[in-house]
C-alpha cells in the first residue's frame, strides 16, 4: 500500500499542529483545533485552506473547446476567456463521473479542476475522448499548489497583498496576478458559501504565500481550516459532494443539477458523450422526478449521518442521507438527502432511522444558509 501524497505546504500544518488525515491518496489538514471554531471563523471572519489535493488538467490547442464540449455536458467552448463554469463529466448512460470547474485561461487554453478522488478518472476519460479534436490534454497536477481565503475578510486580507483588481474580478472568474510578490491565477469561485479567493501557485511559492496571507490576516481574525470546517461549510451552503450528493447511479437531474446540460451546444453538431441518456432523465425528470434532494433539519440533538434510511409516518422508507452534521450557524443537526418526490415538499415533515429510532425532522429548501449580499 503506498502512502499518502503529501503537499507543499505539509511541513507548515504539521507544525501548526494539525490532525491529518488520508483523504483520496493525499495527507490533508482535519482540523487545527476545533472545527466548530473554524467554521464559524469562516461565516464571521476569514479561513485559510489548502486544497492542493485538486486535481489540475490544462486542455489546450485549436479545437480544445470543441473537445470539451464533446467530453463534458457544458458548453465549454462559449465561455469566455478568464471566465471559469461548473460542469460535470458524465458516461454514455449518463452517470456523474465527476464535478468539474472549468477555467478559460486563454483563447485555445482551459484548465479543468477535478475532485482529487476522480483526478485520474477525469484525466483518462478527457484523454480517451480527445480523439479525432486538434488538442492536448496535460496531466498539470504537479504543476500547481492551490490555497484558499474565504470569508468576510477575505476581500482585505487578499488586497494587503497584492494589486490585483479585487472589486473587477467577478464571481466565476480568474485572472493571472501578482500575490505577495508571487505570479499567481486569482480565482473566485468558493466552497464555502462565503466570498474569497482561490490561489493557483507553483508548489514552490505555496509556503510563502501561506506565510503572506497568515501575517495579512492576523488582525482580522484569520484562521487555518482543515478539511472537517470545509464539509459543514458546503452542507450549510447546499453544495454537493461527489461520493455523497453525486454518483455514477445518479444523472444532474437526479441531483437537481440539470441547468449544467447544455442540450444547445453548437459544437459538433450538438453531440456529446451521454447526451441520449440525459435527455431522457431530463423528461423524467419534467414529468415524474422519482425522487428529489432536499435538506432536512432537526430539533433534536441526533445526527443524520450519510446512508441512514429516511422514512414516513409509518416507519416505511422513502429515502436517504447522503451528507449530515451538526450546523454551527444554525445550532442544529441538517442533512442532505434523496426521497420520494411525494415526501419532498418544504414543510413536510418525515423521520431519519437513528440506529433504530425515528427522529423527526423537516424538508427545507436548500440551501441552509445563505450569506448577505
Amino acid at each position: 500500500m503506498s502512502s499518502p501524497r503529501l503537499t507543499a505546504l505539509d511541513a507548515l500544518h504539521r507544525a501548526l499542529g494539525a490532525t491529518m488525515t488520508d483523504f483520496a491518496g493525499w495527507d490533508m489538514p482535519l482540523r487545527y483545533g476545533s472545527e466548530r471554531e473554524e467554521h464559524l471563523a469562516v461565516r464571521t471572519k476569514a479561513g485559510l485552506f489548502d486544497l492542493s489535493h485538486m486535481g489540475e488538467i490544462t486542455v489546450s490547442g485549436p479545437q480544445a473547446g470543441e473537445l470539451l464540449d464533446h467530453a463534458l455536458v457544458g458548453f465549454i467552448s462559449a465561455l469566455g476567456v478568464l471566465r471559469a463554469r461548473y460542469t460535470m463529466i458524465c458516461a454514455e448512460d449518463g452517470g456523474i463521473l465527476d464535478d468539474l470547474i472549468v477555467y478559460r485561461t486563454a483563447e485555445n487554453e482551459y484548465l479543468v479542476v477535478a475532485n482529487a478522488s476522480n483526478a485520474q478518472l477525469v484525466l483518462d476519460e478527457l484523454t480517451a475522448r480527445a480523439g479525432g479534436f486538434d488538442a492536448v490534454v496535460r496531466d498539470d497536477r504537479d504543476a500547481y499548489a492551490l490555497i484558499a481565503v474565504q470569508g468576510p475578510e477575505a476581500n482585505g486580507i487578499l488586497a494587503s497583498v497584492t494589486d490585483a483588481d479585487l472589486p473587477g474580478l467577478k464571481y466565476y472568474a480568474l485572472l493571472p496576478a501578482t500575490v505577495a510578490g508571487k505570479q499567481v491565477w486569482l480565482a473566485r469561485t468558493g466552497y464555502t458559501g462565503e466570498d474569497g479567493f482561490e490561489i493557483f501557485s507553483a508548489p514552490a511559492d505555496a509556503g510563502h504565500l501561506w506565510t503572506a496571507l497568515t501575517e495579512a490576516g492576523r488582525g482580522a481574525g484569520l484562521v487555518p481550516c482543515g478539511l472537517s470546517c470545509r464539509d459543514t461549510l458546503r452542507l450549510e451552503a447546499g453544495m454537493p459532494l461527489y461520493g455523497h450528493e453525486l454518483n455514477t447511479e445518479l444523472t444532474p437531474f437526479d441531483a437537481g443539477l440539470g441547468r449544467v446540460v447544455r442540450f444547445d451546444k453548437t459544437t459538433n453538431g450538438g453531440a456529446f458523450v451521454g447526451r441520449e441518456a440525459l435527455e431522457r432523465a431530463a423528461a423524467e425528470a419534467g414529468a415524474n422526478p422519482p425522487r428529489v434532494l432536499v435538506g432536512l433539519v432537526s430539533e433534536g440533538r441526533r445526527v443524520p449521518r450519510a446512508e441512514y434510511a429516511v422514512v414516513d409516518a409509518e416507519g416505511a422508507p422513502v429515502g436517504r442521507i447522503t451528507s449530515g452534521a451538526p450546523s454551527p450557524t444554525l445550532g442544529r443537526p441538517i442533512a442532505m438527502a434523496y426521497v420520494d418526490a411525494a415526501h419532498a415538499a418544504p414543510g413536510s415533515t418525515v423521520a431519519v432511522d437513528v440506529r433504530g429510532k425515528h427522529e423527526p425532522v423537516e424538508v427545507v429548501a436548500l440551501p441552509f444558509y445563505k450569506r448577505a449580499r
